[in-house]
């Protein structure tokens, strides 16, 4: 870093500290650590600073500090990115922004079915809030313990729940937004209609804190959901699940809220390295659904839609076997199984992770396709490919050879991920369906997208970060 740089990064540094206080800023080494590795440990980073401001106005004033100075600001919730995007680079010349002051909810609106929150709020205090009202928060992800709202917003989170409600775009009324230069986009409306202008909300909502940062939002809100009823179904493969899924949307009157699919191997690798998982059926089979039905009346009459559709799908073939959940802890036993698979996967050894999704018709097809497309670079790679297919949306993964060479499998990643690309441009998919682009997949974006939509966020970028603050080197490729 040059001198004048160094000195640029010193005086900001300075400038913050004043205006936050001892409370709002962290560097003490040891306090600031966290902030510099990734959730998957695939990037380090160096900071002088983390500011933790309180409010919309200390935020504020923090970025328009940076960017009188010119420095780099990267914003950081609940550090659960799978793609780096909330970590700082490696030469210390930019300040990590933490929103995890900023956690109060600003207000509850029972009859408007709305919430309004601040960034750092924990997505399960969300939750919560919520059921307070007698409402319903449906996004959900695994780590709905620790990630915040702005983060979930930033990326435009999926989860569980997405099939039904919707992806975390779909659930926002209004945003306020901090510019780069610190000034206050104040949009926090919870309108249900509003035509008046560009949206500007879809600007921020997964833009990863490039554009700005999201200080506070104004959230969506259903009926809480009163009679649930959760299934684990054994099939064939990807192809019966997709039929299923098509013939339980039929039956229930769109009350299927999740459908996911579990290959064999995550059941044997959740067995084998989380405590307290058991194999629902206790006999093997290649595929598997986890599936729920809910609806917000107490008597939704779900449970004999569910037998009826799955006796069906039986004698039909597209079900080999099933268990309904007669609790809610074994109801709890069955989703714990699904979310601990990244866990048990990580247990394994090493993996190379793709997140894709294709028209939910063209699953089946494209597993076969992308599979092939793998295994004739790693034979031995074993394929753990599961995810959210009620919305087309795979974790399509592949683990270490057992016994392998564990160097020569990961340097095969380059050649892995541009097989299973191309695949996915074939069936005009997606390379990130949920979990954003961050530092990891830059360049992928850039063979992805094309260079007119390239050239289209750049001019968005330039415009509204015209010194190139706002989380340097994350989504947009180098020119």
């Amino acid at each position: 870093m040059s001198q004048d740089r160094t000195d640029h990064v010193t005086a900001a540094v300075r400038r913050i500290e004043r205006a936050l206080g001892p409370d709002g800023c962290l560097t003490d080494p040891d306090l600031v650590a966290p902030f510099l590795v990734d959730f998957r440990r695939l990037y380090n980073g160096a900071t002088p600073l983390v500011a933790r401001p309180a409010s919309t106005a200390e935020t504020s004033e923090v970025l328009a500090i940076c960017h009188e100075f010119g420095v780099g600001v990267v914003p950081h919730g609940g550090n659960t990115s799978y793609c780096g995007g909330a970590t700082p680079g490696p030469d210390g010349n930019e300040i990590v922004l933490s929103l995890a002051r900023m956690n109060r909810i600003r207000a509850l609106d029972g009859p408007n079915f709305t919430i309004t929150v601040e960034a750092g709020c924990i997505l399960a205090d969300v939750q919560s809030a919520a059921e307070g009202l007698g409402q319903y928060f449906p996004l959900s992800l695994g780590s709905e313990g620790s990630c915040q709202i702005g983060g979930n917003l930033s990326t435009n989170a999926g989860g569980l729940n997405a099939l039904r409600y919707g992806v975390a775009r779909d659930l926002v009324l209004g945003l306020e937004v901090v510019l780069a230069d610190g000034r206050v986009i104040d949009g926090l409306t919870s309108l249900r209609k509003d035509n008046t202008g560009y949206d500007l909300r879809d600007l921020f909502v997964g833009a990863e804190g490039t554009l700005g940062v999201i200080t506070a939002a104004s959230l969506k809100l259903f009926p809480a959901p009163r009679s649930v009823e959760t299934a684990f179904v054994a099939v064939s493969g990807p192809a019966a699940a997709v039929a299923l899924l098509g013939r339980l949307r039929a039956a229930s009157g769109e009350a299927v809220s999740s459908f996911e699919y579990l290959p064999r191997i995550a059941i044997e690798f959740t067995a084998r390295h989380v405590p307290g998982v058991t194999d629902p059926l206790g006999h093997p089979y290649d595929g598997y659904v986890l599936c729920e039905l809910s609806s917000s009346r107490e008597d939704g009459g779900l449970r004999p839609v569910l037998e009826a559709t799955l006796g069906r799908a039986m004698t039909d073939g597209l079900v080999l076997d099933a268990t309904i959940a007669e609790s809610l802890a074994q109801r709890g036993a069955l989703w714990r199984l699904r979310e601990s698979v990244p866990e048990a996967q990580r247990a394994e050894g090493a993996s190379i992770k793709h997140d894709v999704s294709v028209p939910v018709a063209s699953l089946p097809e494209f597993m076969e396709e992308a599979t092939a497309a793998v295994l004739a670079i790693v034979p031995t790679g074993r394929m753990v490919t599961y995810g959210h297919v009620g919305d087309g949306n795979l974790h399509f993964n592949v683990s270490e050879p057992k016994g392998g060479d564990r160097a020569a499998f990961l340097a095969r990643e380059p050649d892995i991920q541009a097989a299973v690309q191309e695949v996915v441009r074939r069936f005009r998919g997606s390379i990130s369906a949920e979990h954003g682009i961050g530092r990891l997949k830059r360049a992928q974006l850039a063979a992805h997208e094309g260079p007119v939509a390239i050239e289209v966020m750049r001019a968005i970028k330039r415009a509204l970060d015209p010194r190139g603050i706002m989380n340097p080197g994350k989504v947009l490729p180098d020119q």
